[in-house]
């Protein structure tokens, strides 16, 4: 996958073309005053890379702190007392 650099003012005047780059070549650059504002992917791209694998439960089971041996206690004191 090729990245691909556009100014905005590039962006803006060619967004049908930056959109296909997006989906043909891979993710598109777009600076602003030189250094990088944004980024373009396909929502393909971005679907894959932002899909959730498994659960919290699952996580915690896989961790490898598991079997550390690390015990975390719950602190028994009252809440504190706010003024409102």
């Amino acid at each position: 996958m090729s990245i691909g650099n556009w100014t905005v003012a590039d962006a803006k005047a060619r967004f049908s073309e930056l959109i296909e780059q997006a989906q043909s070549k891979g993710p598109q650059t777009i600076t602003k005053h030189g250094r990088t504002a944004a980024v373009v992917v396909s929502a393909e791209e971005w679907e894959r890379k932002t899909k959730r694998t498994g659960n919290l439960a699952e996580f915690f089971a896989t961790s490898p702190l598991r079997d550390s041996g690390v015990e975390i206690k719950r602190r028994k004191d009252r809440p504190r007392k706010v003024d409102l």
